[in-house]
């Protein structure tokens, strides 16, 4: 039987955290996440992270395409750990197949056309803040029954950490697309103002009916305007 080491578990997860937050996008957040899961987690070949739009799935990270067929078994079945991870509010934030050569009675459809992906076993994990629900992180191994409650409770404490950093990274990006956004804005006016004469007021209301009228968002109009300098017909 492995014994965790958990004094250097922990040294290695707060060097983690430091470097989660010091990625600069998102994206780079998002693939830090993923590769410290192989790094830290015993027993994790691949790792990744699933996220749902309405009824659509999308992976996020894959450390290798195993992740993303798994995922998009998941959201064909509408059944899985992860799935099931993603979309939960309240309640259980771990879930588990143990041995995926054993017979599965949680989800018995998803287990048996994941055998053929090569999984072994497999845990997803909530990653949520206060506020939100982001999405599940999903650690996979290629052996069965490799995951011990170590392993377990490894994943769940690097869940937390990348739910942090995965909020912060993305409150960042959303600050700095708006300011991109307000920016473009400014620009759009002072071409209108330049070109038509009008006042500040008028180049603003000018691009928002634009935008209505065209049903396109008010960054994409400026944007254009930006380019071509007018509004196009």
């Amino acid at each position: 039987m492995v014994v965790m080491d958990w004094e250097a578990f922990a040294e290695r997860m707060a060097t983690m955290a430091r470097d989660l937050l010091a990625q600069n996008s998102v994206e780079a957040t998002l693939d830090r996440i993923s590769a410290c899961a192989v790094d830290i987690v015993e027993g994790c070949d691949a790792a990744g992270i699933l996220v749902l739009h309405g009824n659509r799935v999308e992976s996020l990270a894959p450390t290798e395409g195993l992740v993303v067929r798994s995922d998009r078994l998941q959201g064909r079945l509408r059944e899985g750990p992860c799935f099931d991870a993603a979309r939960r509010l309240d309640g259980e934030r771990v879930f588990r197949i143990k041995d995926f050569t054993e017979p599965e009675e949680r989800w018995p459809d998803f287990v048996s056309e994941a055998r053929e992906l090569g999984i072994g076993s497999m845990m997803g994990f909530l990653l949520y803040t206060e506020q939100e629900n982001l999405g599940a992180l999903n650690l996979y191994s290629r052996r069965p029954a490799v995951f011990t409650k170590a392993s377990e409770t490894a994943g769940w404490l690097l869940a937390s950490h990348a739910a942090v950093a995965f909020s912060s990274a993305r409150t960042a990006d959303q600050l700095q697309q708006a300011i991109q956004t307000r920016h473009t804005i400014g620009e759009a006016m002072g071409i209108l103002m330049e070109r038509l004469k009008i006042t500040e007021d008028d180049a603003f209301a000018l691009i928002r009916r634009v935008s209505q009228e065209r049903n396109v968002k008010l960054r994409d109009i400026a944007r254009q305007i930006c380019e071509s300098g007018g509004i196009d017909d």
